[in-house]
């Protein structure tokens, strides 16, 4: 069974040789995968820190280099945690080529006005 990341690889080493009508459905089914991976850390963030206070949430997120404070609710905490660590994952990191790559072909998700 493939794993979200190893599809993900996948769709970035396909992508370069794709034609644009191609690279946009391989954007997009890389673009659900990336969701799909930070859903699952997400999740799996918000169960490490269970048991912390929020005061020990804004502790490890400062430790972690992410700007906040006491005012933010639980939730979002989690979220910050569950970005920082996510956006240095291999998937996050190929997305993000692909993505720029693509963009830099003038193929992009967001439709034209």
């Amino acid at each position: 069974m493939t794993t979200t990341t190893q599809r993900l690889l996948d769709l970035v080493a396909a992508a370069p040789a794709s034609p644009d009508e191609d690279l946009v459905l391989l954007l997009r089914e890389a673009s659900e995968l990336y969701q799909q991976g930070f859903a699952g850390l997400r999740d799996t963030v918000a169960a490490r820190f269970a048991g912390l206070s929020s005061g020990d949430l804004v502790a490890a997120a400062t430790a972690a280099g992410i700007p906040c404070d006491v005012s933010q609710d639980r939730d979002e905490l989690v979220l910050l945690l569950a970005l920082a660590e996510w956006e240095m994952t291999p998937a996050t990191l190929a997305y993000t080529e692909m993505a720029e790559d693509a963009a830099r072909r003038g193929v992009c998700l967001i439709p034209e006005e």
